[in-house]
């Protein structure tokens, strides 16, 4: 095969709590994670020559992509590359990347191109490399690549790498907000190591997962919750004045998504095209008014088993 073409979908956490901290200072964690419709694409094509070419498609939505390392830096030429010495592969490759899905906003928009390219090795060159090997390769290059080659809903547990996939989430829509502004992880989880253990409320990851096996959507939803979310709120106020704009607009509950800074917003059943529209619009006003700089975007959950299952 010549050529190869493929999505790397985003990801939200339902729920996110830290249980623990390894010697090595990694945080343990128990998350539900969720994909979403929100998609970079990524195609591969062999190129004659030895080297990885990764190039930004001018199809791209997002701004100021021109930062934006093509080289040995970028998680999807190390994927490819690491592709290239497991299994022997000697000829080049040009790389695009179609990017839409907004940079450190706590989405796994790195980690889910990073699944994609390994994919993408994998089915351009046939090789007979199984999930589990992919999963073992993705691990070492980031903790949620491994979630980002399967997808779906999962629970996340260890650094995120010990996955246990559960009942579908119920397919819902959502509207998301990336603030103009950045979260240094490392800062946020530095701030979260600061508090009082005894202060800390940690959400139901439990009580969630057993929601998702009744197909129970009220259920999930009432226990969404991220324990780094007021960490993060601390450092940029503005996070919890999204959530209740959102709120505002008609979204039944808000919540950030990861380290953040992103927050997303579930849709109320039933909504048609023109009432998604009408609510974005009245976001962007809203945060317009608040002064507050940031992108909207509307998504839903999405199963790449029910998609798999319709082909």
């Amino acid at each position: 095969m010549d050529a190869v073409t493929g999505n790397a979908y985003a990801k939200v956490n339902l729920g996110l709590d830290i249980v623990g901290i390894r010697e090595d200072g990694y945080h343990l964690v128990k998350m539900v994670m969720q994909t979403v419709e929100l998609h970079d694409v990524l195609s591969f094509r062999k190129n004659g020559g030895t080297e990885v070419v990764l190039r930004i498609s001018d199809k791209s939505t997002l701004p100021d992509l021109a930062d934006v390392p093509t080289d040995g830096r970028n998680l999807i030429v190390k994927a490819a590359e690491r592709m290239r010495q497991r299994y022997g592969i000697t000829e080049g490759v040009d790389i695009t990347l179609e990017k839409h899905i907004p940079m450190a906003a706590g989405m796994a928009g790195g980690s889910t191109d990073c699944a994609a390219a390994l994919r993408g090795m994998a089915g351009l060159f046939g090789l007979p490399c199984t999930e589990e090997e992919l999963a073992e390769i993705g691990v070492s290059l980031g903790a949620d690549v491994p979630y980002c080659l399967v997808g779906g809903t999962a629970l996340s547990e260890g650094i995120g790498e010990v996955l246990t996939p559960l009942s579908p989430m119920p397919c819902c829509g959502m509207i998301v907000v990336k603030p103009d502004f950045g979260a240094s992880t490392k800062e946020v989880y530095g701030a979260y190591d600061s508090l009082d253990p005894a202060g800390i409320e940690h959400p139901d990851i439990d009580g969630m997962v057993r929601a998702l096996g009744k197909g129970d959507i009220s259920g999930v939803l009432k226990r969404l919750g991220n324990v780094l979310e007021d960490v993060t709120a601390g450092l940029h106020p503005e996070i919890h004045r999204i959530e209740e704009l959102l709120i505002e607009c008609g979204a039944v509950t808000a919540i950030m998504t990861g380290s953040g800074p992103t927050v997303f917003g579930i849709l109320p059943e039933g909504q048609d095209a023109a009432a998604k529209v009408e609510m974005k619009n009245r976001a962007e006003a809203f945060l317009k008014e608040e002064g507050i700089a940031a992108a909207v975007y509307m998504t839903r959950v999405y199963d790449p088993q029910e998609v798999a299952d319709e082909t």
